[in-house]
């Protein structure tokens, strides 16, 4: 009995230290969606922006090829793939939605597939299928982090455009939605083709004063490119990660209310092992005072 009581405290005490471990994990998953969803908003004017820019040069002139194959003779059907997960654990579902999501999305799309993937655990998925795995880029851990990824993903994705011909370049990630939720997204950055391009011109311009494009169309488009290129990146990121601590948030509060019922069970559990205790000891006292009193009246 005292044993099973000691082995209680032990599981109470042990069950107190994981629920403050988790309490904190909780409240810096809390923090970070912030600073992820602030980057998402700020984002969202400077897209517009750029989306508006491009439109602009897209009107003042017919559509062109912005970014063509490097090698028409290189090896054709080459789609290019970049999937944002995570490298920690304790986020739910969130790697297996994203990595189901891009296998199923591929799969239906002809030719061959290289993915670059950001975060150790969505590529174990990934590996698990028929995609061919060419690299893998860890997940930043602050907003200022995500602008020197970018821009070693756009390196790596231009040296293997150099060898390929990618006919087309997708990125995934999980986009969060109201009430802490997420859900998976695709988006397609290459081509840029005639379609996209018309896509950008009948966007309307927000004031009845047209632009005008200055300094060289050529340049400035190549430069929105950039940006838009960038931007698009960028923001995948700042969603992946806003819904990543958005899920961990949802798993930290679970397991917070798992830690509590448990308490309450190895709490009650204790108190009764305790009075059972307390029990057979009055008893062990009323049956010694008893054998005592029958002694003495013989």
């Amino acid at each position: 009995m005292s044993d099973s009581a000691a082995s209680l405290r032990r599981k109470i005490s042990s069950a107190g230290d994981l629920q403050s471990v988790v309490r904190t994990m909780k409240a810096m998953a809390a923090s970070s969606i912030g600073q992820y969803e602030r980057s998402v908003l700020a984002l969202a004017d400077y897209y517009r922006t750029v989306e508006l820019g491009l439109g602009a040069c897209f009107r003042e002139s017919a559509p062109v090829a912005v970014i063509a194959p490097h090698n028409e003779r290189s090896n054709p059907g080459v789609i290019g793939a970049i999937v944002f997960g995570s490298d920690q654990g304790l986020v739910g579902q969130f790697n297996d939605v994203i990595a189901e999501y891009a296998i199923k999305t591929l799969s239906t799309l002809p030719g061959k597939t290289e993915v670059l993937a950001v975060g150790e655990r969505v590529r174990a998925r990934l590996a698990n299928s028929d995609l061919q795995m060419i690299g893998l880029f860890p997940v930043p851990n602050s907003v200022q982090a995500i602008a020197p990824l970018v821009g070693q993903i756009q390196i790596a994705s231009e040296a293997r455009r150099a060898e390929h011909e990618y006919t087309q370049v997708y990125v995934f990630h999980n986009r969060p939605k109201p009430g802490g939720l997420y859900e998976p997204v695709s988006q397609r950055l290459l081509p840029l083709d005639a379609q996209w391009q018309l896509g950008l011109t009948n966007v309307p311009w927000p004031t009845k004063s047209l632009p005008e494009v200055i300094s060289g169309s050529i340049a400035t488009l190549r430069a929105l490119i950039r940006e838009y290129l960038f931007i698009s990146l960028f923001r995948a990121c700042a969603e992946s990660l806003a819904s990543e601590n958005a899920s961990r948030l949802a798993a930290m509060q679970r397991a917070d209310r798992n830690i509590d019922e448990l308490m309450v069970t190895l709490q009650s559990t204790f108190r009764r092992l305790r009075q059972d205790a307390i029990d057979e000891e009055l008893f062990d006292v009323i049956a010694g005072y008893e054998a005592l009193s029958k002694t003495a009246n013989v």
